[in-house]
């Protein structure tokens, strides 16, 4: 027995059916994936904007510990990403930028967790599904070569070797359902991992975004300013007040 005879042989006991199961098991798995992550991403979310704006009140009055008090009420990782940084402010522009520079790693990790799966497996599940099609294809090729033998051996088998290509194509039909699971596995799949790497795109955008705001006023610190002057209040110019004292 040769090579091809041995892997036809290994091939067509085992059948199609393992590959079948192996893609139900990995849809689960996906499944569980992008629930996992869509609560995840869910849990982050908050208004990035008002965020912003609150830090940048915060700093102008150079209250860096209301500013940081405000961050850390936030859920969203681009707070958590400026809070490193405001806990290491006052050694620093230089160090609250490797401060946030570090907590950004992490949460790219925390972000692109279990995305590779994903990945891998819209790009892979196809080729699975085809793999087993060709099995269901060798498997009919076989049948169709062991009735083809027994209808020149036995005059009586015509009619049988007649029927043989239809039971051929009903058994690639079969054969076929393995590429239409990989598909059906593999189009959430890949459709996923491209929403989720947006989204971390876009986290890890917004969260640049705010360091820059934090790294602009440690690099040009601003006098701290009284909050009923930056509340808005009204207040006179000292020429006026002046005026009045003599009057």
């Amino acid at each position: 027995m040769n090579l091809v005879q041995w892997l036809q042989k290994l091939m067509t006991n085992f059948g199609a059916g393992w590959v079948m199961w192996l893609m139900i098991l990995l849809s689960v798995v996906s499944v569980a994936i992008m629930l996992e992550r869509g609560w995840f991403y869910w849990s982050l979310r908050d208004d990035i904007s008002r965020l912003a704006q609150k830090l940048r009140e915060e700093l102008r009055r150079g209250d860096y510990e209301a500013a940081r008090i405000a961050l850390e009420k936030s859920p969203s990782a681009e707070a958590a990403v400026v809070v490193a940084g405001l806990l290491e402010a006052d050694r620093g522009p230089k160090a609250a930028e490797e401060a946030m520079s570090g907590a950004m790693a992490l949460q790219r990790m925390k972000l692109e967790r279990r995305l590779a799966f994903l990945g891998t497996l819209g790009n892979n599940a196809p080729f699975i599904g085809l793999f087993g099609t060709v099995i269901g294809v060798v498997e009919a090729f076989e049948q169709l070569g062991k009735q083809g033998s027994a209808g020149a051996a036995q005059a009586a088998a015509t009619a049988a070797s007649v029927a043989a290509p239809q039971e051929v194509m009903a058994a690639i039909a079969e054969a076929l359902v393995a590429t239409a699971v990989g598909l059906v596995v593999a189009i959430p799949a890949v459709a996923m991992y491209n929403y989720y790497q947006r989204l971390s795109k876009s986290t890890l955008a917004n969260t640049d975004a705010l360091s820059h705001v934090l790294l602009s006023y440690l690099v040009a610190p601003v006098e701290p300013v009284p909050r009923s002057v930056s509340a808005g209040k009204p207040t006179k110019s000292r020429p006026a007040a002046e005026a009045e004292e003599e009057s």
